[in-house]
């Protein structure tokens, strides 16, 4: 492979050293004599060889190549740990052209994220699995891995590991007795001629997907100096000497079946996702001329975040905020979060709705925040953006954290207001209407809307939207 190809997949700079300036611009922060830098480069080498950049995406792991995505100039996702098998498949039934490449270390695949590589190479969908074995785990301080040797000294092994901490976990050989893999070997990089089996053993894994025949899984034996307290040289000569005496090398499966995997792209199209779900396809009433936000918050892109203990009913009507979004035509997201809040924590939500499209769910920063509790107050208030507004329950919280000077801070009495109306558990609908008022985020109507289809009891919706009307005024009697 040419030079320029290499380069055409490796971005020219990378951007997580010094902004791409200087020498740290075309290094990479793997320490020296680590392997994944090698086996990056056959990667790219493979990717350019085949060309697939423009069809590849990388999952990158959490671990030691959690920055992947700094050097590879491809298609990159970022996967909880031990989950990207999971998110792989994810990738590849919604876009069945795409090249897509699960890249994972020893704790990461074979200990976090063993049952997802285990249904993931059953299922046998068209992947390719680079598995990163250095026997321990790297990025977290040398613990003890599920590929640690018996007797290898670790900082949770300090002795060594023992039998009563179970024999190292062969994943290659785990994988080959699955019946959905077509391909799986075993590389090393530690001289000159096993580090051509690992690129010829690379490019092979996503040529086999790229010919829709199947899964791959390539594990490559690789050099951690820095936690094995050896030089590069000294850790190449421990792979070869010690490490494939527990793992040796070689071809475990190898069945080069004809290609089977051809499906046609799915559809997204609303009716179609309807129709597959039992949703409905006919449009729900909408209450506002054209979709708009407050200018006074952002006119493009609202974040907002309900948080409170569990029971107080942040996460129902952060629900409905976002269905009433949708509703009204914003595109809007929602995600929960649920904190131990059993034992008094906190749960929330955080809530976009955008004009055109959120491109990041997450509200670490929101325009607007809902507080039930003084949990949530002190942990939330803190980080609402300048010119934001916070709602809190004033009848249980009294000590108010630091804020931005211009966040507006306005206490209403969830809790006591729901108590005079006879039930407290209607405090979020409380909460519900004084953002409605504090905000003007939607009409009246599009959240009532939203509520009547979750509330077919007469009586129990008339409750929740007297609490909803008091919670307005509440909020209007403030000025």
């Amino acid at each position: 492979m040419s030079d320029s190809g290499t380069e055409s997949v490796f971005y020219r700079t990378f951007d997580r050293h010094n902004h791409a300036e200087g020498l740290k611009a075309h290094s990479t922060h793997y320490c020296p004599g680590c392997g994944h830098g090698l086996i990056h480069k056959y990667l790219a080498e493979a990717v350019d060889e085949l060309g697939l950049q423009d069809r590849t995406v990388a999952v990158s792991p959490v671990g030691c190549a959690v920055f992947m995505y700094y050097y590879l100039d491809v298609g990159n996702t970022q996967a909880a740990h031990g989950r990207a098998p999971a998110v792989a498949i994810g990738h590849k039934t919604a876009n069945p052209d795409s090249i897509v490449i699960s890249y994972q270390g020893d704790g990461d695949l074979a200990s976090i994220g063993l049952a997802e590589i285990m249904q993931a190479a059953q299922l046998g969908l068209p992947i390719s699995v680079v598995f990163v074995n250095n026997a321990i785990y790297g990025m977290t301080g040398g613990q003890m891995a599920p590929t640690t040797l018996l007797g290898q000294r670790t900082t949770t092994s300090p002795e060594g590991r023992v039998k009563e901490m179970g024999e190292p976990l062969k994943m290659a050989e785990t994988i080959a007795q699955l019946d959905g893999p077509v391909y799986v070997e075993r590389v090393a990089l530690y001289d000159a001629k096993q580090r051509k089996r690992t690129a010829k053993a690379i490019k092979k894994a996503i040529q086999l997907q790229a010919e829709g025949k199947g899964f791959s899984m390539v594990e490559v034996l690789s050099e951690c100096p820095t936690h094995l307290k050896m030089d590069p040289a000294e850790a190449e000569t421990w792979v070869r000497d010690v490490m494939t005496q527990v793992f040796p090398l070689g071809v475990l499966k190898d069945t080069e079946p004809e290609p089977w995997y051809a499906p046609e792209p799915p559809s997204f199209d609303p009716r179609h996702v309807a129709r597959s779900i039992g949703g409905s396809v006919t449009a729900e009433e909408r209450f506002m001329d054209e979709p708009a936000l407050p200018d006074a918050l952002d006119s493009q892109d609202l974040a907002l975040k309900f948080a409170g203990a569990g029971g107080d009913g942040a996460q129902t009507i952060a629900a409905m905020t976002c269905k009433a979004a949708i509703n009204e035509g914003f595109d809007s997201t929602y995600i929960p979060s649920y904190g131990p809040e059993s034992r008094g924590g906190t749960s929330y939500a955080d809530i976009h709705v955008a004009t055109s499209e959120v491109l990041d769910p997450a509200s670490p920063r929101p325009h607007v925040l809902i507080a039930f509790n003084p949990q949530s107050l002190e942990k939330f208030a803190p980080n609402v953006r300048p010119g934001g507004i916070v709602l809190y329950d004033e009848t249980v919280i009294e000590m108010m954290p630091s804020v931005e000077p211009t966040v507006r801070m306005l206490g209403v009495h969830f809790t006591r207001i729901a108590a005079e109306l006879g039930e407290t558990r209607i405090k979020n609908m409380v909460a519900l209407g004084a953002l409605q008022a504090a905000t003007g985020l939607f009409p009246e109507k599009s959240l009532f809307n939203v509520l009547r289809k979750a509330l077919k009891d007469p009586t129990l919706l008339a409750l929740n939207e007297k609490a909803f009307a008091k919670g307005q005024q509440a909020v209007r009697a403030r000025g």
